[in-house]
């Protein structure tokens, strides 16, 4: 399974590699510089191990000729155990101090030039002077080796710090994988960097071995491990945020240690999600503006259409009522009066919308009575219930909200008018109210046709019309999303619940705010 995922993500994957190709040549000479390094290095380990038995040879000389007893001899070549440990380490001042010891043994120690020891004390200052020299050398390799270790970690320190500085000034309007993986080779000397972003299935890699690691990177993704290999110095970790991995980055380079890693992985993981951010927010501000800009031609085409509307509905009715009209001339009539009508409410509807989208709207919020808006809009739509049992529960008589009554409202007349015309006719229609946690929910429910779950996602947005719903009713797919809009401007939500037993109850619920805001008033 995972190679198949494997082959399915190498078919999709945008892969961007840095401009210097992997080839036999490179090969060779990257295996060259390989051998290179190991053999400078044995040499260096040679060097001081010669240089310790010179230093040996030249104070054994100097002393035996100027007959210095054996306290003196040990203090210079303790002295020199010491600086091959400083300047070495342990394995040379280790060897430098046995060399020392013997040379103690056999040039300073009666009887001298024999391996003979004839006084026990001379036995002690030898084995003090071995058992000394060996746990100051030891010492003296720790503390230096401590010294490099917070050297190299300070070092690191400050290319993280230099690597977070220059993430935050990365260029918007290139790929950010790309810029992150030249950073990091810059930044730390690294020989290649591979950077894979599971989110858009980018591969974004430089340096010599890009393709390699590459392959790495996707590898521990896909299985959400760590890989390492420390003779390679080639290491791979998974970039994630919180739990979840998006990502991975494989770096092949001496002088990084695994918490430098780690590092460089989260500032990756924190850079590619930042990007992510920045994205969606330019995306939501682009949404926001051209949704006031929608706004803003609705109103406008809305007041525009108001005028003439109206003096097609007087000269339609007007003609109606005159009576003067052939059969054939007064359904002409008729339709035209009926097609204004039905224009007029789309222009109503959309002014309600341009005025509950508008940012600067004030809610004039006063006690309101929640029967009582109840009452009022069942009495608006009281020819299009016609025929229906309308129930609303006596217990809604002592609830209150504080709100803004019109706004709510529109908000309960739009719900009403869904019911209305997507029920099946002649069925009943409940309204029911109720407090819960500080909240007011009224909910109007109907039966009919359920609502699909991909359907109920979407059906208070605006203009958004269900598939079914388009050939039961006329509609302008605004009044849903008029509802919600009302709501919100209130700090409320909505939602609806639909089965084919239970049939569809849309549900909206605002902050109840009563006591809190009377409170307020009274102090």
């Amino acid at each position: 399974m995972l190679l198949s995922l494997g082959t399915a993500m190498d078919e999709n994957t945008e892969v961007v590699t840095g401009p210097v190709g992997e080839s036999n040549a490179r090969a060779i000479t990257n295996t060259r510089t390989s051998y290179r390094n190991v053999l400078q290095s044995q040499l260096g380990i040679l060097r001081g191990y010669l240089a310790a038995l010179a230093a040996i040879a030249l104070v054994t000389l100097c002393a035996f000729r100027l007959h210095l007893n054996l306290s003196t001899s040990g203090s210079l070549y303790f002295l020199i155990v010491v600086l091959v440990s400083m300047i070495w380490g342990f394995g040379e001042a280790t060897f430098t101090s046995l060399i020392a010891v013997n040379c103690l043994n056999y040039f300073f120690v009666p009887p001298l030039l024999t391996w003979r020891v004839s006084d026990p004390q001379n036995w002690v200052a030898l084995a003090t002077f071995e058992i000394t020299a060996l746990a100051v050398s030891r010492l003296s390799t720790r503390a230096r080796g401590q010294a490099r270790a917070e050297a190299r970690h300070r070092v690191q320190v400050e290319k993280l710090y230099e690597l977070s500085r220059r993430i935050l000034l990365l260029d918007r309007r290139q790929a950010i994988g790309s810029q992150i993986v030249s950073l990091i080779q810059e930044i730390f000397r690294t020989e290649s960097v591979a950077l894979f972003d599971g989110t858009l299935a980018r591969l974004d890699a430089t340096g010599s071995w890009a393709n390699d690691l590459g392959q790495l990177a996707r590898n521990a993704y896909l299985q959400d491990s760590a890989l390492e290999d420390a003779d390679a110095n080639t290491w791979s970790h998974v970039l994630r945020l919180g739990s979840k991995p998006i990502g991975a980055i494989t770096l092949r380079g001496p002088e990084l240690d695994r918490l430098t890693i780690v590092s460089i992985a989260s500032l990756a993981a924190i850079a590619l999600e930042r990007a992510r951010s920045l994205d969606n927010e330019s995306h939501a501000e682009a949404a926001r503006q051209t949704e006031q800009l929608r706004t803003a031609v609705l109103d406008a085409l809305a007041h525009a259409f108001k005028t003439p509307l109206t003096v097609i509905r007087a000269a339609s009715s007007g003609l109606l009522e005159a009576g003067r009209l052939s059969i054939d001339d007064a359904e002409i009539a008729a339709l035209v009066d009926e097609q204004a009508e039905h224009l007029n409410r789309l222009t109503s509807e959309l002014l309600q919308m341009a005025r509950i989208d508008a940012a600067a709207v004030k809610l004039r919020r006063e006690r309101v009575c929640v029967l009582t808006v109840v009452e009022d809009v069942l009495g608006r739509f009281s020819e299009q219930l016609r025929g229906r049992r309308v129930s609303v529960p006596d217990s809604a008589t002592n609830l209150e909200v504080y709100g803004d009554r019109e706004i709510l409202t529109t908000a309960l007349e739009q719900l009403i008018d869904n019911a209305a015309k997507y029920s099946t006719p002649g069925s009943p229609i409940s309204v029911t109210a109720e407090e819960n946690l500080g909240e007011m929910i009224i909910a109007v429910h109907n039966e009919g046709p359920p609502i699909r779950p991909d359907d109920r996602e979407r059906i208070f947005e605006r203009f958004y019309r269900a598939g079914e719903s388009r050939h039961r009713a006329p509609g302008t797919g605004l009044g849903l999303s008029i509802a919600k809009k009302a709501v919100e401007a209130h700090g409320g939500r909505t939602w609806v619940v639909s089965e084919e037993r239970t049939g569809t109850r849309f549900f909206f619920a605002v902050p109840r705010g009563i006591r809190r805001q009377f409170d307020a008033l009274a102090r």
